[in-house]
């Protein structure tokens, strides 16, 4: 059986942003580096300012009429978007937990799925409700949709339905949050 082939990790690269010589543009609009507007100059003299300062001349926005363009090192231009991309890139959605619950489940189960359910609202989880309907019960839609009622009547963690009960999967599911 071959080896699997090792995948490294890929730098995080900023594509798309064009620097010095690379720009097209007659007119810009110049920023320096502390963000101050130094107006609309040609592409040649905002070259010689960013020369002079002995830092790049970084296209911005090249949709904008004149396309914006700042006097920035490019190393460091570089590497404050790739920092600002990694920590997009690590930003999670908040979490949607489930709990699964039957009709025919016993009181005490139905205790501890309750308390779980409670742990996750207080953490601010959304949670998916699923009551899980096999053979016959399927057919007894109405009873499941009460006992699913029932159960979420007993939560005492304030919550806010976000969709109603409706069928979907192999039962019943409905989402809820916690109320803010």
């Amino acid at each position: 059986m071959p080896k699997k082939k090792k995948t490294k990790h890929q730098p995080i690269s900023i594509k798309g942003f064009k620097a010095n010589n690379d720009i097209r543009a007659l007119e810009l609009r110049v920023l320096d580096e502390a963000g101050e507007n130094l107006g609309v100059l040609s592409l040649e003299d905002a070259k010689k300012k960013a020369k002079e300062v002995g830092l790049d001349l970084v296209l911005i926005t090249e949709s904008a009429i004149p396309p914006i363009a700042k006097i920035v090192s490019f190393d460091k231009f570089r590497y404050q978007k790739e920092k600002e991309l990694k920590k997009q890139q690590q930003q999670k959605a908040p979490e949607s937990k489930r709990v699964q619950i039957s009709p025919r489940e016993g009181e005490h189960d139905l205790a501890f799925k309750l308390k779980r359910l409670e742990e996750f609202l207080q953490a601010g989880s959304k949670v998916e409700v699923q009551m899980t309907l096999r053979g016959r019960e399927k057919g007894m839609k109405d009873y499941a949709k009460e006992k699913l009622r029932e159960f979420l009547s007993k939560i005492e963690t304030p919550f806010k339905q976000t969709r109603e009960i409706k069928p979907g999967g192999r039962g019943l599911t409905t989402l809820i949050e916690p109320k803010q």
